[in-house]
């Protein structure tokens, strides 16, 4: 059996898009990024990072770049993970509606993407984003990921595992520097 080359969910939402008078309308509507996206984009370039967890000190490396009309920053992040071989995958926006960023966050530890929303505190130029997926165990839990953008060359970030409680435990912190 052939594996279909566009999934029958994607076929049909395709061919309402492209049917619809109504939803026509709304694809040609312009989105064009603003300045919460000229923000992200600041963040594009290659950046070496240090992983710093229970397990130990390692490196890694992540490439972020702008991509679909300026609205989405893609990060790639290959590394160690306790010893392991650790890939990422990222993208990094803001919707306007909400007045949040949004990040959907997928590696090669787990089969569920995280789903992140948040805030930026200008002022401590600190990102503060929540979100809920699977924990170590398989089980629903809360994350937190706080990143602190200390100038255009550094950024610390580091991610919590929020307990019942509202208790949070340190993960794994990385400090970023940009390759120059």
């Amino acid at each position: 059996m052939k594996t279909p080359l566009i999934s029958p969910w994607r076929a049909g939402f395709l061919a309402l898009v492209l049917l619809l008078p109504g939803a026509r309308g709304l694809a040609q509507a312009p989105v064009t990024p603003g300045p919460e996206h000229e923000a992200l984009k600041r963040l594009a370039g290659e950046w070496v990072a240090t992983i710093k967890n229970e397990g130990g000190d390692s490196k890694g490396v992540m490439i972020a770049k702008m991509e679909c009309a300026g609205l989405w920053l893609a990060t790639e992040f290959r590394g160690d993970f306790g010893g392991m071989p650790f890939q990422g995958r990222g993208l990094d926006g803001y919707d306007p509606a909400t007045r949040k960023y949004v990040s959907v966050w997928v590696d090669s530890m787990s089969t569920k993407p995280l789903m992140f929303e948040g805030t930026l505190d200008k002022a401590k130029k600190t990102l503060t984003m929540t979100a809920e997926g699977p924990g170590m165990d398989g089980k629903p839990a809360k994350y937190k990921s706080v990143t602190q953008y200390v100038d255009d060359d550094h950024q610390v970030f580091a991610m919590y595992m929020v307990g019942a409680d509202g208790a949070e435990q340190k993960v794994v912190s990385i400090e970023y520097v940009r390759k120059k």
